[in-house]
């Protein structure tokens, strides 16, 4: 005898029409996730509005207050109301949803924020009258003069107060706050030519502004590197290589910086679309990919890049908060960035960071206050923990060059060659009877003079000095080598004796069966053998014995995380990083004056001979300037 299932209703479930207010809280649960999502759609209303200058102010992390204020075109008095009704918008008309050039177009923003807080807006249009709407809670205020010079203020208090169960899920408002900054960093990114305020206003009055940032001048690039200097940060602004490229209507302009300017985790990543901040795993994958041969694992790039192109080419309404786009070709867009990015790494020759230099210099430790105080030139007085200042003036160069003949040694006095067999620091002496076209000390490596421990190499250039680790630039060059003669030459495959039968899905199967022809170039060989299961019958040659069930799992697992796999790669560059090791110069091995030119020489030639094959820097440059500041001299 059947029985009735308790967990049934037997009355039929009734289909009911929501209201406006359920339906914009719905909408605000999707656009509005915490108070720095309604700074994100208020700011980008301001954009749209043609603005020129815009402050935000927060209070309490966003949560009480958020005020938006902007000299953009403003909204008439009659437009007022319809601007805080659901899917109403002055962005599109509704007959091209991809012709999108704004930021926002569904309307949602507005009437969102006023189901969850407390809403005003106050506007003024050129030379009429200024006027307010309000909206609390969904119900909305009849419009009412006001005082404002020109623009608009939008100000939302007590946000989610009408959704109390949105507010248990509020980080603290110091995480909150940072939210809200990061988000108006990307925005002011994207838009140089505009200048924007960030105050906190948490307590009452005029608070204190936590970023700030004016409208920057002259053309595109010349604006994007001043905002990126001052968003990022001077170091990232010298260390950044300019990008411009294009291809089949899609440009890709920004910069990228150098692969020894990398970062523990990928928070210097800043990706546009079409100028909207989006955080796209395709593209990511792709700067990702563009680095790969050049950083560890454990660091990542930090780049800002924008792709502009026709609206028509990428779908940006894929995600509720349109942080994520859809390129119609998704490989276009990413050869362009992988092919951009290593031609300006090509082009940056052997240029290694600024930082490193910096570092270097952090790392010599001041004469410590204490021993031998009171000596002759020193301040005898000075604060604890304190190096000692000295004070002395800079001599002139014609006294310098007097003082210098006089502590030369005497031609039969012993030199620095008898250091040769006690020390490991050797001095090599050269013929300087020999003209030359270009005085080594010219070249950007400059000429070898000494050899420190049998590692480190020290060159002088015309304007300081520069201290190479000879393992590991030579470990680059060959590398490199290698790498050419791979692809010259393409990876050498071997046949498996018996196909390796590899059980799968048939969606896996179909997915890996799309990378087949990429990977075969690599010498990994799939074919289909019939239902959801692949043969694996070549392997690449320099991987030995593989496990090629466990291989194809491993790329299905990168495929569906990253979009891409590059596993196979990683393990063929694996193998050439440690015959480049092997086979380089090795540490402790004594080199000739002639020796040393030619590893200085032949790195000034290679690309990417800045870094050694993990990312680490292969020289340290120090300037004539930093050296004599080590020793007081400035």
């Amino acid at each position: 005898m059947p029985v009735d299932n308790p967990n049934i209703s037997q009355d039929l479930p009734v289909i009911r029409q929501l209201d406006d207010a359920a339906i914009n809280r719905i909408a605000a649960g999707e656009v509005v996730e915490r108070p720095a999502s309604a700074v994100k759609e208020l700011v980008e209303n301001a954009i749209d509005a043609g603005s020129r200058r815009i402050e935000i102010a927060y209070a309490d992390g966003g949560k009480t207050i958020i005020r938006i204020t902007d000299d953009g075109c403003g909204i008439t008095e009659e437009q007022l109301p319809l601007a805080l009704s659901r899917h109403a918008t002055s962005k599109i008309d509704g007959s091209d949803l991809l012709d999108i050039h704004t930021f926002g177009f569904r309307g949602e923003a507005l009437p969102s924020l006023g189901a969850v807080g407390r809403l005003s807006i106050t506007s003024r249009v050129g030379k009429a009258s200024a006027a307010q709407i309000s909206v609390e809670g969904g119900a909305m205020s009849a419009v009412k003069p006001a005082a404002l010079s020109g623009g608009t203020i939008v100000e939302l208090r007590d946000l989610f107060y009408a959704t109390p169960a949105r507010l248990k899920f509020m980080r603290s408002d110091r995480a909150e706050a940072q939210a809200i900054t990061d988000v108006v960093k990307r925005l002011a990114m994207a838009e140089p030519f505009v200048g924007f305020t960030l105050r906190d206003v948490t307590g009452g009055g005029e608070g204190r502004v936590t970023f700030r940032v004016e409208a920057e001048n002259g053309d595109l690039f010349d604006a994007l590197h001043g905002r990126l200097a001052r968003i990022l940060g001077k170091e990232f602004a010298e260390n950044a290589l300019k990008i411009d490229a294009e291809r089949e209507g899609l440009r890709l302009i920004g910069y990228a910086a150098l692969p020894t300017y990398s970062r523990g985790s990928s928070v210097a990543q800043y990706l546009f679309v079409n100028g909207r901040p989006v955080k796209d795993k395709l593209l990511v994958g792709a700067l990702r990919g563009a680095y790969f041969d050049y950083l560890s694992r454990d660091r990542h790039p930090a780049a800002a890049l924008f792709i502009d192109c026709d609206p028509h080419l990428v779908d940006v309404n894929v995600h509720p908060a349109k942080s994520e786009v859809r390129f119609r070709d998704p490989g276009l867009a990413r050869g362009l960035i992988v092919s951009s990015l290593r031609h300006a790494l090509a082009e940056a020759g052997h240029r290694a960071s600024t930082t490193v230099a910096g570092a270097t210099l952090d790392s010599f430790r001041p004469e410590p206050v204490g021993a031998s105080m009171g000596a002759l030139g020193t301040t005898p007085h000075a604060p604890q923990g304190q190096a000692r200042v000295y004070q002395m003036d800079r001599p002139s160069l014609g006294a310098r060059t007097a003082a210098y003949q006089a502590q030369a040694p005497m031609p039969s006095s012993p030199g620095f060659e008898e250091l040769t067999e006690a020390y490991s620091a050797r001095v090599e002496t050269f013929d300087t009877e020999v003209p030359q076209e270009t005085p080594a000390e010219g070249l950007p490596l400059g000429a070898a003079r000494a050899q420190v421990h049998e590692n480190y190499i020290v060159a002088q250039t015309q304007t300081g000095m520069v201290i190479v680790d000879q393992h590991a630039a030579h470990e680059r060059l060959v590398y490199e080598k290698l790498k050419h003669q791979m692809a010259e030459n393409g990876v050498a495959a071997q046949a498996l004796l018996i196909p390796e039968i590899v059980e799968l899905s048939e969606g896996d199967c179909a997915r890996i069966m799309t990378v087949a022809e990429a990977l075969s170039k690599l010498g990994l060989t799939l074919e289909a053998f019939g239902g959801g299961a692949v043969a694996v019958r070549e392997t690449p040659a320099l991987l030995g014995e593989v496990n090629a069930r466990a291989m194809v799992l491993d790329i299905l697992d990168e495929l569906d995380d990253q979009g891409e796999s590059m596993l196979v790669q990683a393990k063929l560059e694996a193998i050439l990083s440690r015959v480049a090791c092997h086979g380089s110069i090795r540490s402790g091995r004594r080199m000739r004056g002639e020796e040393m030119n030619a590893l200085l020489r032949e790195m000034e030639a290679t690309p990417h001979s800045g870094q050694c094959n993990h990312g680490r820097p292969t020289y340290v440059e120090l300037k004539l300037a930093d050296i004599e500041r080590l020793f007081g001299r400035t």
